[in-house]
């Protein structure tokens, strides 16, 4: 049974309101088609919902809104001149491990390689890189507990520094090597979920964030897109759905009533989907929620591994 939560008031509201956000996100629709986008976005196109976007922007304390000017600067280097010696891959396996070895050096919790995928550009965009690397950045768990609070919000900012930092990193590497790359992270034209999906991360949770088996779903995702040629992770099963078709709390916790306990047809798939018309005025009510990733019992630090486990081993 849900909480029975006040109705969320707010300080804001449209004259005339956009078109409903379930319905831009293909709530319903029968047929694939790549996402739109909404609300957050690279800059490089109009979004249905900008005006709620710039309310957004131009409330947020000082304090949240700076982290996210410096992390938008990180990514300049995102993209960059490649070196015109080219280094020769002989073995993807090891150039994958090479990879891998330094994004984990930099301070990545995880990090997979897929085939770029097309449900993770957005409709109208298109890349010339065949190749993904998704890094996961894990969140600080006792500062996450203070979501909806300045304390959670700056660890959210702080960790989207991080992650670029490290996504540009990596991309200057490669392209020091003489392969094309390019860097992404908050608000660009890649949906980091789906290509982390493909990169074995993890699995879709349904909070609509993704869990990964050591670091639940308290971390933030990156991309960085190339050519340099890598041997290749799949998609993991790690009981995600085991443990979210039985546990409700998430969507017990969510203020905004936005989290079915069942999957949705989505653009032509079954999957967990989160009520955009719901969570977003509460997010931008909050400058940033988090409430389902904190609470979500993967979260908790050192338990996804035995939950994994244990979950595997009941079926």
């Amino acid at each position: 049974m849900k909480k029975d939560f006040p109705p969320a008031q707010y300080a804001f509201a449209y004259r005339t309101a956009p078109t409903s956000g379930n319905t831009l996100n293909g709530l319903g629709e029968t047929t694939p088609r790549r996402a739109r986008p909404v609300f957050h976005g690279s800059g490089l196109r109009r979004l249905e919902w900008e005006l709620l976007e710039l309310f957004f922007l131009m409330t947020m304390p000082f304090r949240l809104f700076w982290p996210g000017v410096i992390s938008r600067w990180v990514l300049r280097k995102g993209n960059g001149p490649v070196n015109p010696i080219r280094t020769p891959v002989r073995d993807e396996t090891v150039m994958a491990a090479e990879i891998k070895g330094l994004t984990l050096m930099l301070g990545a919790g995880a990090v997979g390689i897929s085939r770029v995928t097309d449900n993770a550009l957005y409709e109208g965009y298109e890349t010339p890189f065949k190749n993904a690397i998704s890094i996961a950045f894990p969140m600080n768990y006792q500062e996450m507990e203070q979501v909806t609070q300045p304390r959670g919000g700056i660890e959210t900012m702080r960790c989207y520094i991080e992650i670029a930092k490290i996504a540009v990193a990596v991309a200057e590497h490669i392209r020091a090597l003489g392969w094309p790359a390019r860097a992404y992270s908050e608000s660009s034209d890649v949906l980091h979920i789906p290509q982390a999906i493909e990169s074995g991360i993890g699995e879709l949770g349904k909070h609509g964030s993704l869990i990964n088996r050591e670091l639940g779903a308290n971390f933030r995702l990156a991309t960085v897109l190339t050519d340099l040629p890598l041997a290749l992770d799949g998609p993991v099963d790690i009981a995600v759905d085991d443990l979210c078709l039985n546990c409700p709390r998430c969507t017990l916790d969510c203020p905004a009533e936005a989290i079915s306990d069942s999957k949705q047809l989505v653009r032509g798939v079954e999957k967990w989907y989160v009520d955009f018309d719901r969570c977003i005025p509460y997010f931008v009510k909050t400058f940033g929620c988090g409430i389902c990733i904190q609470v979500c019992p993967w979260s908790v630090p050192g338990r996804g591994p035995s939950l994994s486990q244990k979950l595997l081993a009941k079926r």
